[in-house]
């Protein structure tokens, strides 16, 4: 088990030491997600967004951004259109929730807006999910047959630090 809250040293060595997945037929399915705690500046926006996970249809049609409703159905969003900033995250979580609530019919899309491709991490090449309108790469490790150890790439972030995420396998 992936303890939730580790130095930004210690989650990368962690990452480092694990395989890193090959064969994209791997990743289809529904896998939930969790974030890491890390001291990166957007961590727990997503969590306060209720994020739910990714989804993998193909190589060419990920959702990397499903989410839940109340009721506990999911939705996808177009992450171009998210409002996905460091001042937000500092913002309690009910207020989060109300502007994201808002913004739903905006962010809210059916459309498939990443895709899978091969990319070299830190000297090892693994399966990447690129996000389609968005500079973003997220690099995946295997902890186990079910669970994945996801670090996003950002290149436009300049905080030095790196988002950490784990994928867990859904059984549908």
């Amino acid at each position: 088990m992936i303890p939730t809250q580790l130095s930004q040293a210690d989650a990368l060595a962690l990452f480092d030491s694990l395989p890193a997945v090959v064969d994209p037929t791997e990743m289809l399915g529904d896998w939930r997600g969790h974030e890491l705690f890390c001291g990166h500046p957007l961590e727990g926006l997503l969590s306060a967004c209720r994020w739910w996970g990714k989804r993998f249809v193909d190589a060419e049609h990920v959702y990397p951004q499903i989410f839940a409703r109340a009721d506990g159905s999911t939705f996808s969003t177009n992450p171009a259109r998210m409002p996905m900033s460091p001042w937000l995250s500092r913002r309690p979580e009910w207020l989060i929730r109300l502007i994201f609530r808002v913004a739903y019919p905006y962010v809210h899309s059916e459309k498939s807006s990443a895709h899978l491709a091969m990319a070299e991490y830190h000297g090892q090449p693994g399966v990447a999910m690129v996000y389609d309108k968005l500079p973003i790469i997220d690099h995946f490790r295997r902890i186990d047959a079910n669970q994945l150890l996801a670090i996003m790439d950002m290149a436009a972030d300049n905080s030095g630090k790196s988002l950490f995420f784990t994928l867990e396998k859904t059984a549908g």
